[in-house]
């Protein structure tokens, strides 16, 4: 069990910086994207004029988050499931969903962005158009709202605030961030996926030294 509680430990840590390349990335390089008010045709324009960059924002966020979510889900529900093993069930189960949702909006967007570019140099007004669509499911599947990493980080914490296994200030953070996620399903306050992102960077890194350095009994205490 210790070497897959390291395995979970250096998969939180990776989780962590892709938090920190994603947000960077968006808000340094594709701030005309992400943060900037474009028109469908303009950000069709901005995807094949910047593709090998957002490939590389894609992958990281999506496909190499997903990869390494799964060994940490996998781990925690290992490290915790003997003091809460209903509760670390389900929150597993989310945890598993949420990677999946990961593979599935990385895919979605490495194929619409094949697409828009090939489209582009021919028709961009129908590349707009593809890529409105693409773009409204990929969204929805990765990251319009929080709702799933929300009930994942929201049900361990409380496990785990139960039964043990991980500090109590850590919990309180989980519990914290978990609330944050959920709430982004209300439109009128998306803003608190901030809040969800910024506080899983703090998270994942500090679980991810609990999971390197000690066991659930020392970690609990």
């Amino acid at each position: 069990m210790n070497n897959f509680q390291k395995m979970g430990g250096v998969s939180a840590m990776i989780e962590a910086a892709t938090f920190v390349v994603g947000i960077g990335l968006a808000v340094s390089l594709l701030a005309p994207y992400q943060m900037g008010d474009l028109d469908p045709a303009q950000k069709a324009a901005f995807l094949v004029d910047n593709q090998t960059v957002m490939y590389l924002w894609n992958n990281i966020i999506y496909l190499v988050f997903g990869v390494f979510l799964v060994v940490l889900a996998l781990a925690l529900y290992d490290r915790l499931k003997d003091s809460s093993p209903a509760l670390v069930q389900i929150a597993t189960v989310y945890g598993l969903i949420w990677a999946s949702l990961m593979f599935a909006s990385g895919m979605v967007f490495n194929i619409g962005l094949d697409t828009v570019v090939d489209l582009f140099s021919t028709d961009p007004d129908q590349a707009a158009t593809v890529w409105l669509a693409v773009g409204s499911v990929w969204d929805g599947l990765g990251g319009g709202n929080e709702i799933v990493g929300g009930l994942w980080v929201l049900l361990l914490s409380w496990a785990a605030l139960r039964g043990g296994g991980l500090p109590r200030a850590l919990n309180y953070l989980g519990l914290l961030i978990g609330v944050a996620g959920i709430i982004t399903i209300v439109p009128a306050v998306e803003v608190l996926g901030f809040v969800f992102g910024l506080g899983s960077i703090v998270w994942f890194v500090w679980l991810g030294i609990v999971m390197l350095r000690s066991s659930p009994t020392t970690a609990a205490a």
